[in-house]
């Protein structure tokens, strides 16, 4: 994948943890929906071994950082993991 792709991959990544993140409080409240969600995702991602760091050809120095990573976008649902699919698409 080249470098530029992989870059506007990251942004995406990146964004969208930070997004999924923010929502576990808001407004002064916690979500437990949210957390919730968190929790299934990262464990789904860890047990699995899914990263999607090495999937978009970068390789982590250290490896639970693309699991982890992984967790929390799995968290947000479909729709983020199929945005990412149509962005590494157009690769």
């Amino acid at each position: 994948m080249k470098t530029l792709t992989q870059i506007i991959v990251m942004a995406f990544l990146v964004e969208a943890i930070w997004e999924t993140l923010k929502m576990i409080w808001q407004d002064g409240k916690f979500s437990k929906d949210k957390m919730g969600a968190l929790i299934v995702g990262l464990v789904i991602a860890l047990t699995m071994n899914i990263d999607l760091f090495v999937v978009v050809g970068l390789e982590p120095v250290f490896k639970c950082t693309g699991v982890v990573a992984t967790g929390i976008l799995i968290s947000r649902g479909g729709n983020y993991i199929h945005d990412l699919f149509n962005l590494l698409d157009k690769e």
